[in-house]
Order: structure tokens, then C-alpha cells, then sequence
């Protein structure tokens, strides 16, 4: 198989189901993303993400209710669901060709593991 084919597709969901998106897989990357605004764009301890192409990206459904949050200090766009708030998309600006997804919201396996943590160092200590 040529190195640009596609393993497969891998699917996703806010939690209302009105957005709905996909990527070829294997995702690009995925990784474990420790800071603070993360955190709070989450609600948790960490978000997890997986990062792919923006050209192996594709909106199902729902583009029409995606809500987008642009942070100028940190050059960086997230996207919730403007029905259910879920968290969807976070893109930075450094990174024009890349999109990186909620880990959570995909149903199946994406092809790559989480083996990064980035931002470790601004992990809260409530945080184990």
C-alpha cells in the first residue's frame, strides 16, 4: 500500500450526535495535553487528542451548529458543539494543515495511541 493510502476510516461524534465527522486512518499523532487551557476548554484533568491532516478530515453533519472560541494570545481556535458544548476541534495557528480531535469523541480505534504528554509541567498537583 503506497504510504498516502488510507488503513480505513475512523468516525466521531458530539455527545448530542448533531456533529459528526471522520478521518482516514492512521491518524498523524496522539497525545495527552496536560495545560491549562485544555484543561478548562475540557473540564478535566488532561484532554487527549488526536491530530490528523486537515486534508484526510471531513464534517459529516453539524458544521452548521459548531461554535468556535479564537484565542489570540495563543494563536489557537477551539470548537465546541453549539448544542450539547461538547469540545470538538483545537487548531493552531503554527499548524494551518493539521486539526486535532477530541480523542474521546471517536467511537473506535484511530491508529495511533496517546504516548505523549505535553504540558506536563502545568499538570495540577490534585492531578495523579
Amino acid at each position: 500500500m503506497p504510504k498516502s493510502a488510507s488503513a480505513g476510516i475512523a468516525s466521531g461524534q458530539c455527545l448530542c450526535g448533531r456533529v459528526a465527522f471522520e478521518i482516514d486512518v492512521p491518524a498523524r499523532w496522539a497525545w495527552h495535553d496536560h495545560s491549562a487551557t485544555s484543561r478548562r476548554a475540557h473540564g478535566a484533568a488532561y484532554a487527549t487528542y488526536v491530530g490528523s491532516w486537515r486534508k484526510r478530515f471531513r464534517i459529516i453533519s453539524g458544521v452548521d451548529v459548531i461554535s468556535r472560541y479564537e484565542d489570540p494570545t495563543a494563536k489557537a481556535t477551539r470548537s465546541f458543539c453549539g448544542i450539547c458544548g461538547s469540545p470538538l476541534f483545537y487548531e493552531r495557528a503554527h499548524s494551518p494543515h493539521m486539526v486535532n480531535i477530541s480523542r474521546a469523541l471517536f467511537a473506535a480505534r484511530t491508529g495511533r495511541e496517546p504516548l505523549y504528554h505535553v504540558a506536563i509541567e502545568e499538570a495540577p498537583d490534585w492531578a495523579y
